[in-house]
């Protein structure tokens, strides 16, 4: 993707090829719990490793801010929120990707907005070795941390935030997609994204170029993010511009 591409342009161009038509929800309706996917360090905190932001970014600020309000608002009301937590076996990072969140590197540690989520006693936390959470929810006896936690509560939808809109977050949601139509949480019928709950990371090509990386590599924030929601939207998830809680 050559620089000289108006990248502005060129994604409201995708966006009204391909549009993405958030919902306003309001919860309070029905039993739903809060999934946080991977707001740690390693990704979220500016200057925290390898994937974290190398200066501030507003869309990544956005996020954090956003799932602080909605986290305190779930546990006040005694709703329950599952957080996963991004850490990887020192030495097994996941091409193409550089080493990052590995365990014991503090990178892998909620980002300190959200570190109140570790002794809340509304949240249950899920460290995962891989990108797809559902996948790093899979214990060795075969059993599901995610399908237990959402069976466990009767939960009826799931509101998903995180990061990376177009990785972690898409492959969790995709995955959950599925899982629900193969009925292994009979309650669950809504998957809900909310768009400004979630973010990704901004990688122009030249800057990739100058990390010696190949132009594949380019991801430009703002496209990567609204085709994370795209597709997510394409599978049957729902997605949000708004969230309110029904009084």
């Amino acid at each position: 993707m050559p620089d000289s591409i108006d990248l502005p342009h060129l994604t409201r161009e995708i966006a009204a090829a391909m549009p993405v038509v958030p919902v306003d929800l309001v919860l309070g309706r029905e039993k739903v719990g809060l999934v946080i996917v991977d707001e740690v360090n390693g990704f979220a905190t500016v200057g925290a490793g390898n994937l974290a932001p190398p200066a501030p970014n507003a869309q990544v600020s956005t996020m954090v801010a956003e799932t602080d309000r909605l986290a305190r608002a779930f546990t006040a009301k005694d709703w329950k929120i599952l957080a996963f937590l991004d850490t990887h076996v020192p030495g097994k990072a996941e091409p193409p990707y550089p080493p990052h969140c590995e365990a014991g590197t503090g990178e892998e540690e909620l980002v300190p907005e959200l570190a109140w989520l570790e002794q809340d006693a509304n949240t249950t936390l899920v460290r995962k070795d891989c990108i797809n959470g559902f996948v790093g929810a899979i214990r060795p006896d075969g059993s599901n941390a995610v399908v237990d936690w959402v069976n466990a509560g009767d939960l009826q939808r799931l509101l998903v935030v995180g990061i990376c809109t177009d990785i972690c977050v898409m492959d969790f949601v995709l995955t959950l997609l599925s899982a629900r139509n193969h009925d292994l949480m009979p309650s669950l019928k809504d998957i809900s994204v909310y768009a400004d709950g979630c973010s990704t990371y901004d990688l122009p090509l030249s800057v990739a170029e100058s990390l010696g990386l190949p132009g594949t590599a380019a991801h430009p924030q703002d496209l990567s993010h609204h085709m994370g929601l795209y597709f997510m939207a394409s599978r049957g998830a729902e997605i949000v511009g708004k969230v309110t809680m029904d009084t």
